[in-house]
């Protein structure tokens, strides 16, 4: 099967578009498909800004992007987005439908269409290819925290490209009711697969611990975006109790702000690969604070390190956290529930052995190659139905 998959964000970003966009690559050509991806320009490979004469930019002489990958990558210009530059988002560019054509693709994969995604929706209505829609960002979310205004504007964005496509895949049970309620029908479930050897308790490192809490103190952590979406400065209670230390790790544009607001907190910039999984094992909370997630994939990576999980009430965490079972889940936006869960476990190193080996245990069958044949099964079942439909 020759596969196009149109994506928001891909590597070297660092975010669960990203993340998934590889790891369906990687899995496409693992069982013997062929990919191909498209993605914005990342800032490293357009200088200027302008986006012309990128590395890996199709042209004469010159293949798409490969380098290691078991599958040729695309880069269409792209411009940051203002006040947040490690977001790209694409310009208008022909480079997607001549690859998309070139590709002779049988189906499309469109990644957390918005963007780069809605073009490549419109070329495979053009081609009559049919496409499949992965929905991951609450953009609704995201513009009543940037904007103050806007979700309905995002939402019909959404719908409109969402209902084009052939299947739309969402990633828990709170994101399939939020799209159907906004009309968007053949909407089915996929969730994320983890990697459960990377993400392992076994890679708790006790020098690490020493380093973060040389006081012996709690380890309280956050992996993800430093943006104000994900409002981290719910930590603030947490990181100010007697004889707990916060470790924040990621980066981005509320960096400075959270810096003041959490002042006994270490921050360790971006991590990823080992480095990323020894901070996740070697934590003893894990906490999550954004109310916006469509999934949550830190929150799966902290459970398959065998961490307990403090997370809010909504979207994505509320497939994930078994209150009581392998974690707590809190009142969205509220800083004194997180403060009281971190303490209910802060004194009872028991129910945080128990709730991290349920947590193991509830995300090992999760695989990436798990999730990734679940993939290629909704592939199937539309270009069967394409098939029927034309009989």
């Amino acid at each position: 099967m020759r596969v196009v998959i149109v994506t928001e964000s891909f590597p070297p970003d660092v975010n669960g578009v990203a993340h998934c966009a590889v790891q369906t690559a990687r899995h496409l050509a693992l069982r013997g498909h062929e990919p191909l991806v498209i993605a914005p320009a990342h800032a490293a490979a357009v200088p200027g800004g302008a986006g012309a004469g990128f590395p890996g930019a199709p042209g004469p002489g010159r293949p798409a992007e490969s380098g290691p990958r078991e599958y040729p990558v695309v880069r269409v210009p792209s411009l940051p987005l203002p006040r947040y530059p490690q977001v790209r988002v694409a310009l208008p560019s022909r480079r997607l439908a001549a690859a998309l054509a070139a590709h002779r693709a049988d189906l499309v994969h469109l990644a957390s269409p918005f963007v780069l995604g809605a073009r490549g929706m419109a070329a495979a209505a053009r081609l009559g290819v049919p496409a499949v829609a992965v929905y991951q960002t609450d953009l609704g979310g995201y513009a009543r925290t940037y904007l103050g205004a806007g979700e309905g504007a995002a939402w019909r964005r959404i719908r409109a490209v969402h209902s084009a496509a052939d299947r739309t895949l969402a990633p828990s049970t709170a994101a399939v009711r939020d799209l159907g309620a906004h009309g968007i029908p053949r909407v089915r479930l996929w969730r994320r697969g983890v990697d459960t050897g990377r993400f392992h308790p076994a890679h708790r490192d006790d020098a690490l611990r020493r380093e973060l809490a040389p006081g012996g103190e709690l380890l309280v952590g956050y992996v993800g975006r430093l943006a104000p979406e994900k409002h981290v400065d719910l930590l603030a209670g947490a990181g100010a109790l007697p004889g707990v230390r916060t470790v924040v790790v990621g980066d981005g544009p509320g960096e400075p702000h959270l810096r003041t607001v959490l002042p006994g907190a270490h921050f360790t910039g971006r991590r990823t690969g080992a480095g990323l999984a020894r901070i996740f094992a070697s934590l003893d909370v894990f906490v999550h604070t954004g109310p916006y997630e469509t999934f949550c994939q830190t929150v799966q990576e902290a459970m398959a390190s065998g961490v307990p999980v403090i997370a809010p009430a909504a979207g994505g965490p509320l497939d994930l956290v078994d209150h009581g079972r392998t974690g707590l889940l809190v009142p969205p936006l509220d800083p004194a529930a997180v403060r009281d869960a971190v303490l209910s476990l802060a004194h009872e190193p028991a129910a945080r052995a128990r709730f991290g080996r349920a947590g193991r245990a509830a995300v090992a069958a999760r695989t990436w190659e798990a999730v990734g044949d679940q993939l290629l099964a909704h592939y199937a079942d539309v270009l069967a139905e394409r098939t029927a439909a034309a009989a």
